[in-house]
């Protein structure tokens, strides 16, 4: 096929789409099922119309090949673990007895059996459902859901492309089952996984499906000859069968490196590339196998996970490259929209010169099938779409909105001294504990209680000007004061204040910060009904007045016990931001930590002696090959230390992580000089407090013994099972017991009955410890 007859036969595609609907439909569905207010027929009902309506907005927007199979009701590694067979041996019964409970009770977990573990989707602020595999694991076919989607999407008269987890993806994403060896490797199994596969394949192509989509971002990590082999073995046998749809394989995240030989090698006929942050090595790395002759390629050329409009002009060079490098270019975004929100013409907030700035998935589209149109048809095709977005772009370049020559000035004035505390930690440590004088394993909560639902109506009231600010305050000031004699009565050391003011740990402070955006609709989904409204950061960054000091000190105020100041950290307000793609990150890393500087010392000013900076996408931000971490590391670990750098020896810094893996980070862990530090253990049994310990790690830790993401209570004993583990790793005397995350997604009756297991816990223990 000539260049020119593959321009002519470009097509506009998708990944994946955002799930939840215009006013998130299927979060109320679903949370309406868990409380028994809605059935499964209407959640199954209600999930059908949404996949209908996503696919038709899809076809006439021009979208000229749908994906089916993508939409989920928790989370798409789930479904797969479904798809394969691979149920817990503790949730089987559950999922035997009922399909969609045991489902939602691996996700969930119930009183009598923890759920899966759930981690960070690769870089992004989107979880997964870890598999567990063991040498035991039956693998065994189910492809009802996916062939019940794909024949949806046909009988709607539509191209549709079923997108499954790919196998080698699903089992580098898996861990050893509990009980299991920990240096069980899942990729062993893969020859068992294989002819499941098979299975699922056929089932699609009997179903209709000429062509399927394997994802396979894992291949876009650091892996091993083996690993690379073993991606070579599975799709040589999955490319050889006889019963098959055609087969495409897609990654995204990132470079594909020396992956994509061994996929250039397979015999599949057609390959996805991320041609966005990863435009240049891919393209490298392409032409240098000698492309795709014959073969599709599926070029994503619109980023799917940031919010800013695609530079057209730009994305078709890179089109016009390729053209002679595939039988066949087709346009997609760089990964599935699931990453980013709806519709950015929801919005009636933002100003409508810096809308224009911005693309939301149905936007993004747009974009795709005008990048093809362009393509099949040539520029004069596009003319009039191609001279808007120029002048998109150009209003961004020259607003004000972006450039603040006193914030610029300030970072440039930044040196090394004022990233550094005053003593080192030993020092420290000492006159936190006179100034603290806290008991041995010493009890807190991370932050946020929960947001029940009279905050949020009092929060929509004053928003609707049904209260005024007064009566909004007197609100915020009785939940605070519930909160904190709660924790008092509880028994909890160190107190938090609830955070009932706050609608986000990001949000809040972006509305508080000059540079940042709000949207009304924004919604992205974060793990299962869990959505973020992740805020946009535009600009230079400045804190015009304090954001935490007046809340933090009215609590201080009615207690003894010591408040912590609570405070999101840069890498996070970036992370779980859509971030301008204009300048460096560390750059605008350098500007949010300065203006939570400012407040940081307000707090101390104002007594308060305990300082907590979340940082929980430390570890997600991590670049997905190795060789890029240490300059991100640099920065990022900077970017902390210049926030809390400036206090006294004896004013007690914490930071706080949750559901990632943190082994590769403990090095930057250490890096950030943090006094204490809290993570996520429960899920994962402790794994971190050992790989502190085999660090070395000289500072204090509270590993969480109560897994938040899930509504049943941990036991005295199991949390004291837990606090005993994590005593083989940490010394009594720097061991925290702590939460795994915030308890804002909670209900009170599990929040108080948990915590009070808690702190009956740590007492059991700091009386075994004393006994010994």
């Amino acid at each position: 096929m000539t260049a020119k007859s593959a321009a002519a036969a470009a097509r506009a595609t998708v990944y994946g789409y955002p799930r939840q609907g215009q006013s998130r439909e299927l979060k109320k569905a679903i949370e309406g099922y868990w409380k028994g207010r809605v059935d499964a027929d209407a959640l199954r009902a209600t999930a059908t119309e949404l996949r209908a309506a996503n696919w038709r907005q899809l076809a006439e927007a021009g979208i000229h090949e749908v994906p089916t199979g993508d939409f989920s009701y928790y989370d798409h590694v789930l479904d797969t673990s479904v798809m394969v067979g691979a149920i817990p041996e503790r949730h089987r019964a559950a999922v035997e007895a009922d399909a969609l409970d045991g489902y939602f009770a691996m996700a969930r977990g119930t009183q009598d059996a923890a759920p899966l573990e759930m981690t960070k989707w690769f870089d992004t602020n989107y979880h997964y459902l870890v598999p567990e595999l063991g040498p035991d694991t039956v693998f065994t076919a189910d492809s009802t859901k996916q062939v019940t989607e794909l024949k949806e999407a046909l009988a709607l008269g539509l191209s549709a492309r079923p997108v499954l987890v790919g196998p080698v993806t699903y089992l580098l994403l898996a861990k050893p089952a509990p009980g299991v060896a920990a240096d069980f490797d899942p990729l062993t199994l893969l020859d068992r996984l294989l002819p499941v596969y098979a299975q699922v394949l056929a089932d699609l192509r009997t179903a209709g499906a000429e062509w399927v989509q394997l994802d396979e971002p894992a291949l876009v990590q650091d892996r091993t000859p083996a690993e690379l082999n073993a991606a070579a073995r599975a799709y040589r046998d999955l490319g050889g069968l006889t019963e098959r749809p055609k087969l495409l394989v897609a990654s995204y995240f990132d470079r594909l490196g020396d992956a994509l030989p061994v996929l250039a090698k397979a015999p599949v006929e057609g390959l996805a590339l991320d041609f966005t942050e990863a435009a240049a090595a891919n393209l490298d790395a392409l032409a240098a196998v000698g492309g795709l002759p014959g073969r599709r390629l599926v070029a994503g050329v619109v980023n799917g996970r940031n919010i800013w409009v695609n530079d057209l002009e730009k994305s078709l060079a890179t089109l016009g490259t390729l053209l002679g490098l595939a039988g066949r270019v087709d346009v997609a975004a760089s990964c599935s929209l699931l990453h980013v929100p709806l519709d950015t013409t929801a919005e009636r907030d933002i100003e409508p010169q810096i809308l224009r700035w911005l693309a939301f998935a149905r936007q993004k589209t747009a974009e795709i099938v005008t990048l093809a149109k362009g393509l099949g048809g040539g520029t004069d095709t596009i003319a009039a779409e191609l001279a808007a977005n120029r002048a998109d772009l150009a209003s961004r370049v020259g607003s004000a909105l972006t450039h603040d020559p006193a914030v610029r000035a300030r970072t440039t004035a930044v040196t090394a001294t004022d990233a550094r505390r005053s003593q080192p930690y030993p020092e420290r440590a000492a006159a936190q504990r006179a100034h603290l004088r806290l008991p041995l394993l010493p009890t807190t909560t991370i932050g946020s209680f929960p947001q029940t639902a009279e905050l949020r109506t009092a929060r929509a009231d004053l928003r609707a000007g049904r209260i005024d600010s007064a009566g909004y305050e007197e609100r915020i000031r009785a939940e605070i004061g519930e909160v904190i004699s709660f924790q008092e009565k509880t028994g909890l050391d160190v107190l938090v204040h609830g955070e009932a003011e706050r609608n986000d740990m990001v949000q809040y402070f972006a509305e508080q910060l000059t540079g940042y955006l709000a949207t009304q609709h924004g919604w992205v989904q974060s793990y299962g009904t869990r959505y973020v409204r992740p805020p946009i950061l535009a600009g230079d960054i400045s804190r015009p007045e304090a954001m935490t000091v007046r809340w933090t000190t009215y609590a201080q105020s009615l207690t003894t016990k010591p408040v912590k100041g609570m405070l999101t950290g840069p890498v996070t307000m970036l992370a779980w931001s859509f971030v301008r793609d204009d300048q460096p990150l560390a750059d605008t890393a350098r500007q949010v930590a300065l203006a939570l500087r400012d407040e940081v010392n307000d707090l101390e000013t104002a007594g308060t002696s305990v300082i907590q900076v979340d940082e929980p996408a430390l570890r997600e931000t991590l670049p997905l090959r190795a060789c890029d971490h240490p300059e991100y590391l640099a920065w990022a670990t900077e970017a902390f230390r210049l926030i809390t750098a400036g206090v006294r020896p004896d004013t007690q810094i914490h930071t706080h992580m949750c559901y990632a893996e943190f082994g590769d980070i403990v090095q930057a862990i250490d890096d950030l000089d943090a006094d204490v530090i809290s993570l996520e253990a429960a899920r994962s049994h402790m794994q971190v407090a050992r790989e502190l310990a085999g660090h070395g790690y000289p500072r204090e830790a509270g590993p969480g013994v109560y897994d938040i993401h899930s509504p049943r209570v941990p036991s005295t004993e199991e949390a004291a099972a837990l606090l005993r583990t994590g005593l083989k790793a940490i010394p009594a005397e720097r061991l925290w017991v702590n939460p795994d995350c915030g308890l804002k997604t909670r209900a009170w009756p599990e929040t108080r009955a948990s915590l009070e297991n808690l702190v009956t816990a740590a007492r059991t223990v700091r009386t075994e410890l004393s006994a010994s």
